[in-house]
């Protein structure tokens, strides 16, 4: 095996021009660890946090760039069992997924389900680990109830849309424009214009005032107080952004006694591998079968060359995608 490899670097913090592709030695897997050939390789926001300085990895992570990778087992580590080098592999990495090769805890790796290709199967850990976690697990969301949905074009809120659909839940979602509601609509949900309309008079007006019970929210305290006055009794709402800021000093929480509210939230990157181990087997559980079956796709917006870093991270940051954004390494 070559003993070098390309990865995309990061020399100060600051604008995606400042990335560059640069060599670097092959990282040797540990024990617990699976090497990675990768193929394909997903874009997401905490990657444009990292570049601009504000998401240090967390002690022990690789500080290249980069959460989520799909390819092919290269090598493993001594204590894993149940994968085989040639094996079609997709993972959640702790870092270190934008180069040639990533060691990502065995735990934290999953098959290609049946039917997709490596930039399908990128596109899946980041936010369907993030989407099971929250909406599922924390949010408790249950067939039947209703959830709505916050940047419903983005690659979390399309994963959460599609999951619950398929779930049996009914589902809304808010964007920005006729073209993103539309690509809601098709993928089961109502959509929202929120430049438009104000997401609770819809809710309020389709629930007859009921109300959802679950909110999976990414914008933060501007929506908090609507988000509130959307939940049911006993609704949950479940933060796990905050892109337009945590803090709202005028925010009266009455609601929450009111009708019994539970405001809740995680991130995922810092969570222990056995932890996203239990999510990746759910996963692999409940959803992997969706998948294989279509009734759940992965969306992908584009498809970038690795050496195309520079124009994907500028897409995501002009947030006119619908859908995941992607780098290709094959």
């Amino acid at each position: 095996m070559i003993e070098t490899m390309r990865f995309i670097d990061v020399a100060e913090p600051g604008a995606p021009s400042g990335m560059k592709i640069a060599e670097m030695p092959v990282p040797t897997p540990k024990p617990d660890e699976i090497l990675i050939r990768v193929q394909g390789i997903g874009i997401n926001r905490p990657d444009i946090q990292q570049r601009k300085g504000l998401y240090p990895p967390p002690p022990g992570a690789s500080a290249v760039l980069g959460l989520e990778a799909a390819g092919t087992v290269a090598a493993i580590g001594s204590d894993v069992r149940g994968w085989a080098v040639g094996d079609k592999v997709t993972a959640l990495c702790n870092g270190g997924a934008y180069a040639e090769y990533v060691t990502a805890p065995a735990t934290q790796c999953l098959p290609w389900p049946e039917g997709l290709d490596a930039i399908q199967a990128a596109a899946l850990p980041e936010t369907f680990f993030t989407v099971w976690a929250n909406v599922f697990d924390i949010g408790r969301l249950a067939p039947g109830e209703t959830l709505l949905v916050h940047g419903g074009t983005s690659g979390i809120g399309i994963a959460a849309i599609q999951m619950a659909a398929a779930r049996g839940s009914k589902v809304f979602a808010t964007a920005g424009s006729a073209e993103k509601c539309a690509a809601i609509e098709k993928l089961g949900a109502t959509g929202i214009n929120y430049k438009e309309t104000d997401f609770y008079e819809v809710i309020a007006a389709a629930t007859k005032k009921a109300g959802v019970d679950v909110v999976l929210d990414m914008v933060g305290a501007p929506y908090t107080a609507r988000n509130l006055r959307c939940l049911a009794r006993d609704g949950r709402l479940v933060q796990v952004a905050f892109m337009q800021g945590s803090k709202n000093e005028d925010l009266d929480l009455m609601p929450v006694m009111l009708k019994r509210l539970t405001i809740t939230g995680s991130t995922m990157r810092p969570r222990t591998s056995a932890e996203k181990g239990a999510i990746a087997q759910a996963l692999k559980r409940e959803i992997w079968p969706l998948l294989a079956s279509k009734q759940i796709t992965p969306l992908i917006d584009r498809v970038f060359a690795f050496e195309e870093v520079v124009a994907a991270h500028e897409l995501m940051e002009s947030s006119a995608h619908i859908g995941k954004i992607m780098l290709s390494l094959t």
